[in-house]
């Protein structure tokens, strides 16, 4: 079947400028266009929306939506059940929560965050699995994987937190035009490390630079970095090489 730009904006519950805009950023591309200049979109795209609007609702930027459908390696059929797992332990533990505010089963603070950890190291498998897997292998990967899982409520919430400084603290940085191997960078990269160090069973400085070389060569992480302020990405890869020299 085949839909036109309201017709399938209707059948997903989003705006005929949405389309357009998804059209015009590369994300979804009608199947052809008539020569009255009317987008017409086929079983394909539909599906291929459905994805959009997945990944969406995982928070992700429209920008690494593109780049994980566009990868030479996606699996539709795999990205699904992947994404179905992470909704059911999410409602397993929306059930076991309803359940022991009704005076049954008491959760234990693990299982309480269990899912939501799960769910976000799952992201990053889907996200930048294959990436991080043929840079480190995936002995390194599986470990890394296994200690945030084994993350308490309160390191989860500080590895998190930490993150966020160092977001906040690059986007100052641009915006002042502070030189990535001064003393403002070094603290940067420090910052850097010591995030990375939570999930890592072992440190070595070329691993660090490895990993802030990858801000830069691929897409998806420099449109996380620089989705405050262009530039942080750069800054980041320029501040650990300063650091771990």
């Amino acid at each position: 079947m085949e839909y036109t730009v309201k017709a399938l904006a209707e059948l997903a519950g989003v705006t005929p400028r949405t389309l357009r805009w998804y059209d015009q950023k590369g994300l979804l591309k009608p199947r052809r266009t008539t020569e009255a200049g009317y987008r017409i979109y086929g079983p394909g795209e539909v599906d291929r929306l459905q994805a959009i609007l997945f990944y969406k609702e995982l928070g992700l930027e429209l920008e690494a939506v593109r780049e994980i459908l566009d990868a030479p390696g996606f699996d539709r059929v795999a990205a699904l059940e992947a994404r179905r797992r992470r909704l059911d332990a999410l409602i397993l533990t929306v059930e076991k929560t309803i359940e022991e505010a009704k005076g049954g089963t008491q959760m234990s603070d693990k299982e309480k965050f269990e899912a939501f950890k799960r769910q976000a190291v799952e992201a990053n498998e889907e996200q930048y699995g294959r990436e991080i897997r043929e840079q480190y292998g995936p002995e390194a990967v599986e470990a890394s994987n296994a200690r945030l899982l084994s993350m308490t409520e309160e390191e989860h919430g500080q590895w998190k937190a930490l993150e966020a400084e160092i977001l906040s603290a690059l986007a100052a940085a641009v915006r002042a035009g502070e030189d990535p191997a001064g003393p403002e960078g070094r603290r940067i990269a420090e910052l850097h490390r010591r995030w990375l160090c939570r999930a890592w069973d072992k440190y070595t400085p070329q691993a660090h630079r490895g990993v802030a070389e990858l801000y830069t060569a691929d897409q998806r992480f420099t449109a996380y970095y620089d989705q405050e302020v262009p530039g942080c990405a750069a800054f980041l890869r320029d501040a650990v090489q300063a650091y771990t020299e």
